[in-house]
């Protein structure tokens, strides 16, 4: 078992990506369930005011570490975070690792036609790559009965090793949560906005801006409109926050 570190209390893991994919190839092998949420900043502000949010990052068997903030505050606590895993690194990682190692994909989400033209990205990067399903559920806030049954039938009919879910999160990490024991796949992973840009749809910030922490800034000037509540009214609260778990730990 990997460690995991407490930050704002959200258990957060502490696992490089090679032994993720490690551990993913002996789920798979075993036969074993498991999920996996990817936790940026405002995700994990989020649980903080959704207990239901909180128990499932809490709960889930991988929370990663996304975001350069929140392996900041990891440091900055005493407890450092293995190592920075996004959505946008572990998708591209993990199309390699299927198609090394014949293991098979779902795409569920994302915007219409963002699934299959990963779908296609994916193909022609790795031909032997197996996606065995590509599923875009209409919008909603929460999905009626009958159109989560269509969702887990299409994924029931293939039974992929991993389900990739594009539905913005937490709603991603609360569907995954209430649906993985009725679903014929071992490993669903809530993804965030990664299908569009593996597939090419939108770019990925500079690898500078990655590694200085601005890669925000750079989605902010993408999509101003969408990413300012996030960043520049959730975002804020959360230094503060980190800095008051840190005296009330030393004390």
């Amino acid at each position: 078992m990997h460690p995991k570190h407490n930050i704002l209390g959200i258990q957060i893991s502490s696992i490089s990506m090679s032994n993720l994919l490690d551990d993913f190839a002996s789920l798979i092998r075993s036969s074993s369930k498991a999920s996996v949420c990817i936790t940026p900043v405002n995700s994990i502000l989020a649980a903080r005011k959704n207990a239901q949010v909180l128990a499932i990052y809490n709960k889930a068997n991988y929370t990663l570490c996304d975001g350069v903030p929140v392996l900041w505050a990891s440091r900055f606590l005493g407890t450092p975070i293995e190592q920075r895993i996004t959505g946008l690194d572990l998708l591209p990682a993990l199309l390699e690792f299927c198609a090394t190692n014949n293991f098979s994909l779902f795409f569920l989400g994302a915007s219409p036609g963002v699934g299959d033209a990963l779908k296609a990205k994916a193909e022609l990067l790795h031909p032997s790559i197996n996606i065995k399903g590509v599923y875009c559920p209409p919008f909603a806030a929460k999905f009626e009965k009958e159109e989560n049954d269509k969702m887990m039938a299409a994924i029931n009919a293939v039974k992929p090793d991993i389900v990739l879910v594009s539905l913005t999160a937490p709603k991603q990490d609360i569907w995954i949560s209430e649906n993985l024991e009725y679903l014929d796949t071992k490993i669903a992973i809530g993804i965030g906005g990664a299908f569009e840009v593996t597939a090419g749809l939108i770019n990925r910030a500079p690898l500078w801006m990655q590694k200085a922490g601005l890669e925000w800034f750079y989605r902010f000037t993408q999509e101003p409109k969408r990413m300012f509540k996030r960043y520049f009214i959730e975002a804020p609260v959360f230094i503060p926050l980190v800095i008051l778990q840190k005296i009330k730990g030393s004390r």
